[in-house]
């Protein structure tokens, strides 16, 4: 009898690429998950001059958008946007550690040692970015999940909680609807850009699992209706490419969650297809 050779089946995630490619003389925004990090680091590295997450790591589209129109807008942050990184006594029961100040627009790599210190820097980095915000030719955003914090008191969602007391936040989701209206407004009063939306693969298993599957699904189904109403936006499909092409876990760092630094490598490969 003739063995039967095992086949190993595999899927194969197809994309037409941009009619128009980024070049290296296009200004180009990053901004999202730390995923867009990864592949915004890739890009730099490849010479492309591009703005790799101005504010840090942003997970939800809410935070992101707030973004965009400050950058838009060029508001400064004040005084009363300062907040001290870390005030829950979970993380120190016997006395608060001191880690510095920062906002809630921004991640915990922007704390700095004082108030005035981190406002100089938070600043001078607005204003930086936004002079290159407004000569962008692209703008690259990955949405990492629907869930959201609000701070009730100054009723704001924020991008990071940065170890504040639960109590202080209220956790909601944000509907199709919600994000479609935050970047309607965004698009059209930029058709000079051209927008790529794509959803971080890493899996936010703290919300649990069915969640996480919710909260994505939601993320695509926006973007897929600004896509459809916009024809400056165009889509790409970093969250199938790995959780379909590459659905192991050999693709993935020891935490089975995030992708490994070979997985990465090969999502910008097709990325590179897809735009470059």
């Amino acid at each position: 009898m003739s063995e039967k050779k095992s086949t190993q089946k595999k899927t194969v995630v197809t994309f037409n690429p941009l009619k128009v490619s980024i070049s290296h003389e296009d200004e180009i925004i990053s901004l999202g998950s730390c995923f867009s990090s990864e592949i915004g680091n890739l890009m730099k590295l490849d010479g492309y001059k591009i703005e790799n997450n101005p504010f840090g790591v942003l997970f939800n589209p809410a935070s992101i958008a707030n973004s965009i129109a400050r950058l838009q807008s060029k508001t400064p942050f004040v005084t009363e946007d300062v907040v001290p990184r870390n005030t829950n006594p979970v993380y120190n029961p016997e006395k608060y550690i001191d880690e510095g100040y920062t906002s809630f627009f921004h991640h915990g790599s922007f704390k700095r040692e004082s108030p005035e210190e981190f406002l100089k820097n938070a600043n001078t980095s607005l204003c930086r970015v936004s002079e290159n915000f407004e000569k962008a030719k692209w703008v690259i955003i990955t949405f990492g999940t629907s869930w959201v914090y609000r701070h009730i008191e100054k009723d704001i969602i924020v991008s990071n909680c940065h170890k504040h007391p639960a109590k202080e936040f209220r956790r909601e989701f944000l509907s199709i609807e919600e994000i479609v209206n935050l970047y309607t407004p965004l698009i059209a009063g930029h058709p000079e850009k051209r927008w790529i939306f794509t959803v971080s693969p890493i899996r936010h298993i703290k919300d649990g699992l069915h969640e996480n599957q919710l909260s994505k699904a939601t993320l695509l189904l926006a973007i897929d209706s600004l896509c459809k109403k916009f024809d400056n936006c165009s889509y790409f499909p970093s969250y199938e490419i790995v959780l379909d092409e590459m659905r192991d876990y050999s693709h993935f760092a020891e935490d089975s969650v995030h992708p490994s630094e070979e997985t990465i490598l090969k999502v910008y490969e097709k990325f590179k297809k897809f735009a470059l």
